[in-house]
């Protein structure tokens, strides 16, 4: 993994908008005659589930469909932005995460687990790979020394302050179509659905029905 000679300036638009994204491949995209139903995939799918089995209740799919088709859309959008950079979102994530929990940019690897936006059975294995390309660096801990500690090397603070810029103005462009109150709308409802469920916060609700 190396930045030697990329910048985020030469993936990144004038106005911070991230120009190496990956190309769509489905042509009705691009067609200004297509539906926005016939581009939804998920809606599309929705009417074969109500056409089918109209004896389930789907409507569910409606937003968690849709989130499940958004996570392969943004996760591809991050790699593309990051990949100039020769890094893709996951190893990204460790290195962001260290670098805004401020000097001396160092936590514990369950501390770094619970605080990533994914969950990773291979965190070990990412942290090797970070180590051998000198981004990060694993020692004793110097407060608890039973333990371990993960901490960014000078390498890893400069590709991490380098990466930072483009992620951030990704994620604005993936919310390019919606306005400021739209989207802190959204960020609500999103919110409310993840304290309710994300298994972290206590059992996993129950789905029985009524």
């Amino acid at each position: 993994m190396s930045s030697q000679n990329n910048h985020p300036g030469k993936f990144v638009g004038a106005a911070g908008v991230p120009t190496g994204f990956v190309k769509r491949s489905n042509s009705t995209t691009a067609n200004p005659a297509v539906s926005h139903a016939e581009k939804d995939l998920v809606g599309r799918g929705i009417k074969q589930w109500r056409a089918e089995r109209p004896d389930i209740d789907s409507s569910g799919k409606a937003v968690v469909g849709r989130i499940l088709r958004l996570e392969e859309v943004v996760l591809r959008t991050f790699n593309a932005v990051l990949q100039p950079l020769g890094i893709k979102y996951q190893a990204y994530a460790v290195l962001a995460t260290l670098r805004v929990a401020g000097r001396p940019y160092r936590l514990s690897p369950s501390r770094l687990q619970s605080t990533l936006l994914f969950t990773s059975g291979g965190l070990s294995n990412l942290l090797r790979r970070l180590e051998n390309d000198e981004l990060i660096r694993r020692s004793i801990d110097p407060i608890d020394r039973r333990g371990v500690s993960v901490q960014l090397t000078a390498k890893g603070l400069r590709l991490a302050d380098e990466a930072m810029p483009a992620h951030a103005a990704a994620e604005r462009q993936l919310l390019r179509m919606f306005d400021a109150k739209q989207c802190a709308m959204l960020a609500d409802l999103l919110s409310m659905m993840m304290v309710a469920n994300a298994p972290e916060l206590g059992a996993i609700p129950d789905i029985s029905e009524d």
